[in-house]
């Protein structure tokens, strides 16, 4: 039976650049796929919670968007998410790689850090030689925290290390959420995410950065689930190219979407696509609103 006195709680930012790792150490820790990982940089828009319950702890973990320079209001909305998560954390986890190199936009956000940090060095498992315990130490010389851990996200490797260092820098606190509650985000998000996944894995260049998806429809019964994924697009030119020709390349972004929906929702899905146009909407506060990057 938990001791109610010495249960641990908080509020778990991950932050770093865009592209480091940070999704795939949150999936790790969470033991759940809940951000969406592809090799682009800028893929994470949005502060996702995942929440890792046990009898004496809970942890409320927040995967953020690459810290950059805006360029555009999409970005400014972006960065506010990084900036709410540092307020109200308890602990923050800054991930860096093996080939990133301290630069004034990472000393600006770590200065305004005034709880435990922890700095994770991840992609160890591509590090050459002596390449991985240089570059830690390299760091150690060029910000302060209070633990420097060498991981690979990806593998599994120095994992138990993060946990463990983080479950000892919370405060003494009762649980924030129901202790069988994963994430704050409702299912719509879930779908979106993975179909937006899916785009940035199957095409090139800025198609994927000027594409959002607005799951408009989501009834579930017994036996099945059936949603209208919207895919929006920037510019004509890109709806047809997110079609494809005669269809193809939006049957195949509907094919691994739906096997994907079909693992993370346990049942079956019917999942129907459509492509439309709102021109410019990253720079439009109408469709940052609409899209949850704004209140």
């Amino acid at each position: 039976m938990e001791n109610k006195k010495d249960h641990k709680a908080g509020f778990v930012s991950i932050i770093g650049k865009p592209n480091v790792g940070k999704s795939t150490l949150m999936n790790q820790v969470v033991g759940e796929k809940l951000s969406i990982i592809t090799s682009k940089a800028q893929t994470t828009r949005h502060r996702i919670m995942g929440i890792l319950s046990g009898t004496d702890f809970q942890i409320v973990y927040s995967d953020t968007p690459g810290i950059l320079k805006p360029e555009y209001a999409l970005h400014q909305s972006m960065m506010k998410f990084v900036s709410s998560s540092l307020s109200d954390a308890d602990v923050v986890v800054f991930v860096t790689d093996i080939y990133e190199n301290f630069d004034e936009n990472v000393a600006e956000t770590l200065k305004k850090i005034n709880v435990p940090l922890v700095f994770v060095l991840n992609k160890i498992d591509q590090a050459k030689g002596t390449q991985a315990e240089d570059k830690l130490n390299y760091w150690k010389e060029n910000v302060q925290a209070d633990a420097f851990i060498a991981i690979s996200a990806l593998e599994g490797l120095g994992i138990d290390q993060v946990f463990n260092n983080i479950v000892s820098s919370l405060p003494k606190h009762p649980p924030y959420f129901p202790k069988d509650q994963l994430t704050d985000k409702p299912e719509r998000f879930f779908a979106a995410e993975i179909v937006r996944e899916k785009i940035f894995l199957n095409y090139k260049k800025e198609v994927p950065y000027s594409t959002e998806v607005d799951i408009t429809e989501f009834k579930e019964d017994e036996k099945i689930i059936r949603m209208r994924a919207e895919i929006f697009v920037e510019r004509k030119s890109q709806k047809g190219i997110i079609i494809g020709h005669k269809g193809e390349s939006l049957k195949k972004v509907g094919i691994e979407s739906r096997k994907d929906l079909e693992q993370f929702f346990g049942k079956q899905v019917h999942l129907e696509t459509f492509v439309k146009v709102a021109e410019n909407w990253r720079k439009k506060e109408i469709n940052l609103k609409r899209f949850g990057y704004k209140n």
